[in-house]
């Protein structure tokens, strides 16, 4: 069966009224977490998970992944009205949104990034479309040395590619991957850490620490700041106002930029590790680079803010094929996903696609139907969902704490889980300030037992030697490119003599 009917097969799985309205949901709900600063998808999908276990597997995913791709709409609304980006991978937009904003350009510049969105999403489904069957059907040959070397180049890369201070990020990481080994050992079948709880023989669950680190965390972490969008200054904007729609020149500026986001913020977010912070801020570079007028970047240039609005959407897509061809995920938001998937009993990989065709392509075909309904929302909308901006701490707080609550205490009735959840969220605050990723920390505790247990299997392959990694061709390559990556880093500081300007970190 080609593509296009497989694709076809999965809008007849999308298209009932249930998964429609539960698409609705998913991307309202983004767009609203998205447009919150404090919070963002990671949180947003950590905090509804638990209330979609009475749904199918297929109606629950949809409805989570729309709110991860809703959700980097919604940050784009923040980022032009008052500077503050609601999500990581929309700090490029505030360069020259902002400033769009304060010349009288907001109402312009929203439904410009929203028909950037559009094609850019639009444009990450059918690759997303065509190449994800070609990546499992080529991760079919992959066994246990090149998965444990996909793990670990996925997770060099989060730690290297992203974060501000590298050195804390690798040690979130291998908090998270201690956090994995808790529970019985896969080869004796002794307890680890357990320290006589039966509670913790299953390990720690992923739910009460996702929804602690990115719920509870962000929110305390926002408290500290002291600051919320009602505390920003608020440029408003209305469909009714003079400037409200692009002009033809605008239009005109934002082709290319657009073209150019969508491709390159695909390829990157394609990248384990990678994903749509350093799409969208390549794309900026990119898009300066090669402009006749690199002066006017910063003060309101269209380029500068549709080419890394459009890289960020169309990454969301992107790092959907590693996720669901290797069950490699390459940010926060992609670890919450992949947790809900392995609780549905889903194992995203090379077989998934042959296994359950309809929840892969269903899920793939609901990205053209929720594209359509975030432009929609995003052009004719945006004036409601901009006064979710003006809600203040003290009434958003609460409610989200609650559910916070709820959720965690819902998924298996476990007065000590809802009290991890606290704890996670009091280390999530502290991981925050103090420069640690919680992104890192998530991915881990997600990839850790799937890296325990494939070296195992090479271990066992191999009678315990290490040289296995260098017999199998595809294996020996991604240790190449694990050396490079450990090694480029070093070489510059070197030679620079000064460390890697910082980026901001991905928790999407």
């Amino acid at each position: 069966m080609d593509i296009f009917e497989q694709l076809l097969g999965g809008l007849q799985t999308v298209i009932t009224p249930g998964n429609l309205g539960l698409l609705l949901v998913g991307v309202t709900v983004g767009m609203v977490v998205g447009i919150m600063p404090g919070l963002g998808a990671s949180a947003g999908i950590a905090i509804l998970l638990p209330l979609t276990f009475s749904l199918d597997p297929t109606s629950a995913i949809v409805m989570l992944a729309a709110i991860y791709y809703g959700a980097m709409y919604g940050g784009t609304i923040t980022s032009v009205l008052i500077n503050t980006p609601g999500e990581s991978s929309t700090v490029a937009s505030t360069f020259d949104g902002y400033p769009l904003a304060r010349q009288g350009r907001a109402g312009a510049a929203l439904v410009l990034c929203a028909m950037a969105s559009f094609v850019a999403g639009t444009v990450g489904a059918i690759l997303l479309s065509a190449l994800a069957p070609l990546f499992s059907q080529a991760a079919r040959s992959f066994g246990p040395p090149e998965f444990f070397m996909v793990v670990m180049v996925g997770m060099l890369m989060l730690v290297v590619i992203i974060g501000g201070n590298r050195l804390y990020g690798l040690f979130s990481a291998l908090f998270g991957f201690a956090l994995g080994t808790v529970g019985v050992d896969i080869g004796t079948g002794a307890q680890r850490y357990t320290f006589g709880s039966a509670e913790l023989i299953g390990g720690i669950d992923f739910i009460p620490l996702a929804i602690g680190l990115f719920g509870i965390g962000e929110i305390l972490y926002s408290v500290y700041l002291n600051q919320h969008a009602e505390d920003f200054p608020y440029i408003k904007v209305s469909t009714k106002d003079e400037g409200f729609w692009p002009s033809r020149r605008e239009w005109k500026e934002s082709r290319w930029p657009t073209a150019r986001g969508s491709v390159l913020g695909f390829l990157v977010g394609v990248l384990p590790g990678a994903g749509a912070t350093i799409a969208s801020l390549m794309s900026y570079s990119m898009e300066k680079s090669i402009s006749k007028t690199p002066e006017k970047f910063g003060k309101g240039a269209i380029p500068g803010l549709i080419g890394p609005e459009a890289a960020n959407n169309a990454a969301s897509a992107g790092s959907l094929v590693p996720l669901l061809t290797l069950g490699i995920p390459g940010s926060g938001s992609t670890a919450v996903l992949l947790g809900a998937f392995l609780l549905y009993g889903l194992r995203p990989g090379p077989l998934l696609m042959t296994q359950n065709p309809e929840f892969a392509w269903g899920l793939i075909a609901s990205m053209y139907l929720g594209n359509v309904v975030l432009v929609l929302l995003n052009i004719f909308a945006i004036p409601l969902f901009a006064s979710f901006m003006k809600i203040p701490l003290r009434i958003a707080i609460p409610v989200i704490v609650v559910l916070c609550t709820i959720g965690t205490y819902t998924v298996n009735g476990s007065i000590i889980e809802t009290w991890l959840m606290v704890l996670a969220g009091v280390l999530g605050f502290f991981m925050k300030r103090f420069g640690f990723s919680p992104a890192a920390a998530i991915v881990a505790l997600v990839l850790g037992p799937i890296a325990e247990e494939t070296l195992r299997q090479t271990l066992l392959i191999s009678n315990g030697s290490p040289l296995i990694f260098y017999q199998r061709p595809v294996a020996f390559g991604l240790v190449i490119l694990f050396a490079v990556l450990i090694a480029v880093p070093v070489a510059y500081r070197l030679i620079r003599g000064r460390s890697l300007p910082a980026v901001p970190g991905e928790e999407d």
